[in-house]
């Protein structure tokens, strides 16, 4: 289908759209959530209070916007607006030719500073970046893992779940190394929620292997996320190891 032309009109009537779902009660409550206040992680960003569901129904109906228009959506200082441009974005690139998807991937990644919150990475990094990695050198995720910008770190964190979920769990490992000593909750969240998968999509002993070695080394945060799936006896046995 090609892409609309009067691509102007079109942003207005999709933001219209997304209002109509719009909820102010809603709105407060999702601005708590997501750490919106002075000195947290989202702080300053707005919410219309409008539910992914709805999101999702909005970002399908208007698939067909250029992709420059998508990234004016992306810029918008509204979550849902944001998050709205990023699932056209996957689907977009889901469905694209080669050169389709080499786009978006390089648009997404010029434009992390507005994937500024966990909801927005974790709903689009796997498909984006890991999928379009997949077959490709990996270099840019270690480069992200070294960036002072959170984002770009649980970005690199959660493209690997695109490998793990094929197998793949060498790049995790790696990165989980390598940001062990991050000092973001999000990041030991991401990074514990990960290496569960790990333990779950390739093997339990992949797993126990990398916490033999590490487990003492690792945020409590990061540690509890990973063991949850291990049996009662395993949880206890990495949960009483001593701290370096």
């Amino acid at each position: 289908m090609p892409k609309q032309k009067n691509t102007a009109t079109s942003l207005s009537a999709l933001k219209k759209e997304l209002n109509r779902h719009a909820n102010p009660d809603k709105a407060v409550v999702l601005r708590r959530f997501f750490k919106t206040a002075k000195g947290e992680y989202g702080e300053g960003d707005r919410f219309m209070g409008v539910v992914v569901p709805d999101i999702r129904r909005v970002a399908k109906r208007f698939h067909t916007l250029d992709l420059d228009s998508v990234l004016s959506l992306l810029r918008s200082p509204t979550h849902e607006e944001r998050l709205c441009a990023l699932l056209i974005m996957v689907d977009d690139h889901a469905k694209g030719d080669s050169l389709t998807r080499e786009k978006i991937y390089r648009a997404y990644l010029a434009n992390t500073r507005f994937i500024n919150n966990w909801d927005l990475v974790d709903l689009t990094a796997p498909q984006i970046v890991g999928q379009h990695l997949a077959d490709k050198p990996r270099d840019v995720l270690y480069r992200l893992a070294g960036s002072k910008l959170l984002w770009d770190r649980r970005i690199a964190v959660l493209a690997c779940f695109w490998f793990i979920r094929q197998s793949d769990c060498t790049d995790i490992l790696e990165l989980t190394k390598k940001l062990m000593a991050d000092r973001h909750d999000l990041i030991h969240k991401s990074l514990g929620w990960m290496l569960r998968e790990v333990g779950k999509r390739c093997s339990e002993k992949t797993l126990t292997t990398f916490l033999d070695e590490h487990a003492p080394d690792m945020p409590r945060t990061m540690l509890r996320y990973s063991i949850e799936r291990l049996d009662e006896k395993k949880r206890r046995h990495y949960l009483a190891l001593p701290r370096r």
